[in-house]
């Protein structure tokens, strides 16, 4: 039995591992943005479940079909945190994945303050403040991104 158990354990740390390099390394930044997208998830849920405030629902109910959209957008969004990863190994930089994961924490974060405060959570301003310079942090760095992505640019690329 406890050979069974170390090796579904091992495959499973494996499988994690070699998905978080795909995703650039795990780091406090990827952490981050897991944890702010649990909290989202579950503060929604609480707001439509237990306070009946959902903006998602006419009725601010609970929906499965609401929550089922937020699960599809955080997959897109780790898909999209999963492209910017793959980009800065092929540029060899680290900034389009670390923009990418800032400002989805950012939104993250100003989602968790809304479901908050359709709970009645007083919100304290320096955090909103906080969470609105991180995503126009990334907003800047992404506007970087694309400057320096026009120099020299032919006309040929799609975008």
């Amino acid at each position: 039995m406890h050979t069974l158990k170390n090796a579904v354990c091992a495959g499973c740390g494996v499988v994690l591992s070699a998905l978080a390099q795909l995703f650039g390394g795990w780091d406090a930044a990827l952490a981050a943005l897991l944890v702010f997208m649990a909290a989202d998830y579950i503060t929604g849920v609480t707001a439509a479940a237990v306070f009946h405030r959902s903006k998602k629902t006419e009725d601010g109910t609970l929906e499965s079909r609401a929550g089922w959209k937020g699960l599809v957008r955080k997959g897109v969004t780790l898909a999209v945190v999963l492209a910017a990863a793959r980009l800065d190994a092929v540029v060899g930089s680290d900034f389009i994945r670390d923009a990418a994961v800032i400002g989805f924490t950012a939104n993250e974060g100003l989602s968790i303050l809304e479901n908050a405060g359709l709970m009645g959570v007083p919100i304290p301003r320096a955090v909103v403040s906080a969470l609105h310079v991180l995503r126009d942090r990334a907003d800047m760095a992404g506007e970087e991104t694309k400057s320096a992505g026009r120099e020299g640019n032919d006309g040929t690329d799609a975008l």
